[in-house]
């Protein structure tokens, strides 16, 4: 390994916390041997977990002169072999530490390596590279409002809660577009159903066409399905009966963007309403 410049205390501090969590990082016996394994001497072994964790790669640090030994910690601590049988803790920790190590330049990858990366420049450009699926809505061009009001849920990867408020600001927006009240399908029925005296209130297209008027009524139809396959079960169901992986919250989130890129055939105006919504 080439030498490292030395991390702040406070970078140092922030990884130590991440690794020795009081409730589900490492053991204390687990902290020994990470120490031994990297050679460094444990100076502070009766205090408590993170600060042990802190004192001894500070301690190392200050009389090395070089910040190597704290990414040796990081690596021997995230050897994706220690983690075979709870991936879910190794992801979890891997998500924290690389909020913190991004700030200097650093990711940890997922076959647990170390490498240089260009530096984030505020906390959340930090936490939202260090978030995978922050990172995999943001390459299938989610839409803005997405990321900007289920960010909280987003970062915490609180995959229920950020499907949830999603579906629920669905209901809100059409409600100041059209100015009706009401939730649910029939807020999306009243807001783009046509009557045979009146137009709808809202539109996606010109309607002068079957086709244009069939557009209208698949995207009717797109919004109800949503709010009954998606929001409603949520809104009656304790999380704990309604499992909400990441992959299953990709592909809610992502439902209003659904159309292909720039490079591709251009989206419908039905799949741009989504995404305005």
């Amino acid at each position: 390994m080439s030498v490292i410049e030395p991390f702040s205390s406070q970078q140092i501090e922030a990884v130590a916390r991440v690794l020795a969590d009081t409730n589900d990082g490492l053991s204390g016996s687990e902290i020994a041997f990470v120490l031994g394994d990297a050679g460094i001497p444990d100076v502070d072994a009766a205090n408590t977990k993170w600060k042990r964790l802190y004192n001894a790669i500070a301690s190392i640090q200050n009389d090395k002169g070089v910040g190597n030994h704290l990414l040796m910690v990081v690596t021997r601590a995230m050897n994706p072999i220690r983690y075979t049988s709870r991936p879910e803790d190794f992801q979890r920790r891997r998500q924290s530490l690389n909020a913190v190590l991004v700030l200097a330049g650093y990711e940890l990858r997922e076959d647990g390596k170390v490498i240089r990366v260009p530096p984030a420049h505020t906390v959340d450009e930090a936490v939202a590279r260090a978030s995978r699926l922050s990172a995999a809505l943001t390459s299938r061009g989610v839409h803005a409002d997405v990321l900007l009001y289920r960010r909280a849920e987003l970062l915490d990867q609180n995959y229920f809660h950020a499907v949830f408020e999603a579906t629920k600001s669905i209901a809100a927006k059409v409600r100041t577009l059209s100015g009706l009240d009401g939730d649910g399908a029939d807020l999306i029925q009243r807001a783009f159903g046509a009557s045979k005296d009146a137009p709808p209130l809202l539109a996606i297209n010109s309607l002068t066409t079957e086709t244009e008027r069939g557009e209208q009524r698949g995207f009717v139809n797109l919004l109800v399905g949503l709010f009954g396959t998606v929001r409603n079960p949520l809104a009656h169901s304790p999380k704990t009966e309604w499992p909400m992986s990441e992959q299953d919250a990709l592909d809610v989130l992502t439902l209003d963007v659904g159309f292909p890129r720039p490079s591709q055939a251009r989206p419908s105006k039905a799949q741009r309403c989504i995404a305005e919504l």
